[in-house]
């Protein structure tokens, strides 16, 4: 198998959480920059971190990068690329591209361009003058960041965050990426309780008990270089079995959710159903201010309404008021809260171990990290006696 460059792209905030995530499986060479990690591997990496990267957004084969200043040293430097030994005769290969803070600013000039120069190379190595563009999806994207242009191909097609469980959508969802970022920050365990109280359609849950039972978050979804002839049906067939044999399912978790909304909890049962965890998680309808746990050490991680939208502020800061009164009960656990409200800290009524930039969508957020005491391992898994 050949050493390939491929990038693992991710949300702004988490790219360490993408690394350390790559490390894990085995690929320690690795560049982080600002929403991607840049990675070697072979065709088997492709299939592997598909299937397995809980906070990547997409994987993008890595062709080629060089500075562009001008359309012919773009069109020049391209068509150098070795595109014949990736993109068969018959393939679609449609051009994306974005351009920041670059002399070449238009974007729709970029990838006219970008699709001449490949089409330019396949000529000369097929012998053809015409693409009927009929086969497998190469998708590829020219980024251009302070005139160095970055050329790609798409191995993942749809977003990873598309796990093939979330079938329905509540308001606002929380991605699936970053609901995994927020609990591999917080260093969560599958022996430790877990509570969100507003879990909404599921996400946090969900995707705790995908790691608790160590279920590859791509394991029921297709990804578009499957259908390359580039990488060997075996490979994909391979990296699908290990993951099959590699989950656990004897750990009894202690996972819930709960939402004041009737709806957004049926959503909730009906993920669970669909990711195949609908008997690892309780949920249940209550408000955040009637939450309990008989357990004396846990974890309570959230993503609460922000007031982001007009008229919702005062609600929202009564809300962080409350949760402010209502986790005092919980002294001895931690807790882990993404909002977009500067004054959360102050509206909260404790100041945050730690926080981190993090991005839902296009909001800015931080994330809240309140450290509770660590836990007696003889006390790890019991209820506070009554």
């Amino acid at each position: 198998m050949s050493k390939l460059h491929l990038i693992a792209t991710s949300a702004f905030g988490i790219e360490a959480v993408v690394g350390r995530e790559l490390k894990h499986l085995g690929y320690e060479d690795q560049y982080i920059e600002n929403s991607k990690v840049t990675f070697s591997g072979d065709e088997e990496a492709i299939a592997k971190t598909n299937l397995w990267l809980r906070t990547a957004d997409r994987i993008l084969l890595k062709m080629g990068e060089f500075q562009a200043l001008t359309f012919d040293e773009l069109f020049e430097k391209t068509k150098a690329l070795p595109w014949h030994e990736w993109i068969p005769k018959n393939a679609n290969f449609p051009v994306e591209g974005k351009s920041i803070n670059s002399k070449l600013f238009s974007v729709p000039d970029c990838q006219a361009i970008v699709k001449k120069a490949v089409v330019e190379k396949l000529k000369e190595k097929y012998k053809i003058d015409w693409f009927e563009e009929t086969g497998p999806t190469y998708k590829i994207e020219v980024a251009l960041l302070k005139d160095m242009a970055t050329l790609t191909i798409d191995t993942s097609g749809a977003g990873l965050h598309k796990r093939g469980y979330r079938k329905l959508v509540a308001h606002a969802p929380l991605k699936e990426t970053l609901a995994s970022a927020m609990l591999l920050v917080s260093r969560w365990k599958h022996d430790r309780v877990l509570i969100d109280p507003f879990c909404g359609s599921g996400t946090i849950p969900i995707e705790a008990a995908l790691i608790a039972k160590n279920i590859a978050p791509g394991l029921k979804r297709e990804f578009i270089s499957e259908k390359w002839g580039n990488i060997s049906p075996s490979i994909w067939n391979k990296v699908r079995e290990e993951a099959q044999d590699l989950i656990v399912n004897d750990r009894e978790l202690r996972i819930s959710g709960s939402d004041i909304d009737d709806e957004v909890m049926s959503l909730a049962r009906y993920h669970a159903k669909q990711a195949g965890v609908e008997n690892d998680i309780h949920f249940q309808r209550l408000a955040a201010a009637d939450i309990k746990s008989r357990y004396k050490y846990g974890f309570i991680i959230c993503n609460p309404p922000y007031g982001e939208r007009i008229g919702e502020s005062k609600e929202v800061e009564k809300l962080y008021r409350q949760m402010g009164q209502v986790f005092k009960q919980f002294d001895t656990w931690s807790y882990y809260i993404l909002t977009s409200h500067p004054e959360f800290e102050k509206l909260f009524g404790t100041r945050a171990s730690k926080k981190r930039k993090l991005y839902n969508g296009k909001i800015q957020c931080n994330y809240y990290q309140f450290y509770g005491p660590p836990p007696p391992k003889e006390h790890r898994d019991q209820p506070v006696e009554s």
